[in-house]
Order: structure tokens, then sequence, then C-alpha cells
């Protein structure tokens, strides 16, 4: 029986890489694979996932407008269907994944974020984790050797942003996996700089 799965964890988790992974294993079986993302994670080309340590392929684009559910009865029957950066589809594009394991019986596994940089949820990774059947957490580790569960969005000179647009595209550059601790403890530190002068 198919299910929806919600794989999530911090930036730098290798949640693209065990997603095109996952790609690859279904593939090497002979299986056919719908690998799709949202047209909002523009970074590494408009229709590509590329990991950070250097795997990529070509997924279907898929805009806020479109019907998930839809567009797959228009490309024909697939074994599986993977969603990389779910987090930027819809609440209403995370039902329609739901609806396409139920009324389909494929499979459906979604990769991405929780939480934004200020620890918020993202509008599709809540709805995931309303409907998934299956939650998983890829873990990372904080530089201290914690958990790393906060996506600290980070300036050109390492300090820690703390507004700003929910959706801000970037990488290594712009992003830092931490732990909730480090992360308060960064923020403080800064606050205290700024009384100071």
């Amino acid at each position: 029986m198919a299910k929806l799965y919600f794989k999530y964890g911090a930036m730098g988790s290798s949640k693209s890489a065990q997603a095109l992974i996952t790609q690859f294993n279904y593939e090497e079986l002979g299986m056919t694979v719908w690998l799709i993302k949202p047209s909002t994670d523009t970074r590494d080309g408009a229709d590509i996932i590329r990991s950070r340590i250097g795997l990529q392929r070509s997924a279907q684009i898929i805009t806020p407008e479109q019907n998930i559910l839809e567009e797959y009865r228009k490309i024909g029957a697939r074994s599986v269907v993977i969603a990389d950066e779910a987090q930027f589809f819809t609440p209403e594009q995370i039902d329609q994944l739901r609806e396409l394991v139920d009324s389909e019986d494929v499979p459906v596994l979604c990769f991405g974020l929780r939480t934004d940089f200020l620890t918020h949820f993202f509008p599709g990774a809540r709805r995931l984790m309303e409907l998934a059947d299956s939650i998983t957490e890829i873990k990372t580790v904080c530089a201290c050797g914690r958990k790393a569960t906060v996506n600290a969005r980070i300036d050109a000179n390492g300090r820690i942003i703390t507004h700003g647009a929910q959706v801000f595209l970037g990488g290594n550059d712009s992003y830092v996996a931490m732990c909730h601790k480090c992360w308060i403890d960064r923020i403080r530190e800064q606050e205290d700089q700024l009384t100071i002068f």
C-alpha cells in the first residue's frame, strides 16, 4: 500500500542527495520515477536538483498554480513520485500529493526543510507534518557537536539574521545548520555587542 513520506532535515543534512539516490535505486530496479520540484527553488537552475556532494538531475518544475494530481495524470502512471524542496509547495499541493497516494496508489516521497530561519514552519512542511504517513528526520550536526535543528540565516559577515522574508534562496554562504542553543547564544551575543556601542 502506497504512503506519503516526509523526510526533513536542517540545511546540509543531505536531503537532495538522498532524494537523488532514492531515484537512482528505483530506476535501477526498472521502476519509473516522476522527479518534481517547486518553481520557487531556482538556486541551481530552474529544473535542476543538485546536492552539495555533486549529484544532480533534471526535474519537472511545479508552479504554485499547478495541480500536481492533474500534472501526474497528464504524464501517465509512474512507480513513484519524488519531490525535493517540498516545503515550498503550497498546502493545497500537499493535499494533492496526499490524494495522489490515495487515489492512484503511488508512493510519494517528499524531501525538504521543516522550518525557516526563525524556526517557523513553512506552510508546505506544516501540511506534510499533518498528512504524511511516515515522517523521518534526516539528521545533521551543529559545529558544537549537538544535533542541528535550526537553519540559521547569516549575512556576509557571518552574523545571524533575525528578520526578513521567509524565503531567501541560498547555500552555505547564506545558511548554517545549528543547534537551538548555539543559535540563541549567537543572537544574544550579537545583541550584547550592539548595546556596547
